[in-house]
């Protein structure tokens, strides 16, 4: 996960009430990265909505970059967190729900984790590290989908997880492009698409 330079490795906390401020200190970050995005945001203003002193926001964060490291370290344990618990609860669904889920899971995602999207899209995040979430994301999809079609080759496994991404990155775009008009028709053409192509790659 993304990598730090050694001046800005954080302290970690050692007793039950440091891991409450550090929880408290990310989630104020959260909020403020949210709100002004990466580059507005000063640790000042995140030790003062986290109520804290900014002392001790430096004892754990050394820099902003290292603050928005660990939040984007927290988000990625989530992500593989949930697509653990999709992966299981899947295999009870038939191809229609599989594709209705995976249209909607990066939306139902980044709705509940918003400063993933501005951590990503304009934060202080690598490429490599970018990349490594996206792969994690991809390996999952691959899995998922050749436990259903065990008789197609892994090189067809892996075409179709890139499809199946790109198309659950496709209804993220619709969901946040500002006033874009028949957004839900819009929607569920996309779902009926990922139901489609996923009969044909599954053969069910």
């Amino acid at each position: 996960m993304p990598s730090q330079k050694s001046s800005d490795l954080r302290r970690a906390p050692q007793r039950q009430r440091g891991h409450e401020r550090v929880a408290a200190l990310l989630e104020a970050a959260a909020g403020c990265f949210v709100e002004k995005g990466y580059d507005a945001t000063t640790m000042t203003e995140v030790a003062a909505r986290a109520g804290a002193a900014i002392g001790s926001l430096y004892q754990f964060f050394p820099t902003k970059e290292a603050l928005a490291h660990a939040l984007l370290e927290q988000y990625a344990q989530a992500l593989y967190a949930e697509l653990g618990k999709f992966a299981t609860q899947s295999a009870d669904w038939d191809t229609n729900e599989l594709a209705l889920r995976l249209s909607t899971f990066l939306v139902t995602f980044r709705r509940r984790y918003p400063a993933f999207e501005k951590l990503v899209e304009s934060g202080p995040v690598p490429a490599a590290d970018g990349m490594s979430i996206r792969r994690r994301l991809r390996a999952e999809l691959q899995a998922l989908l050749a436990r259903r079609a065990p008789h197609r080759s892994v090189e067809d496994m892996h075409a179709a997880a890139v499809v199946v991404q790109q198309m659950m990155k496709a209804a993220i775009a619709i969901q946040t492009e500002p006033g874009m008009p028949g957004r839900q028709a819009a929607q569920s053409a996309l779902q009926h698409a990922m139901q489609l192509y996923l009969h044909d790659v599954l053969g069910k």
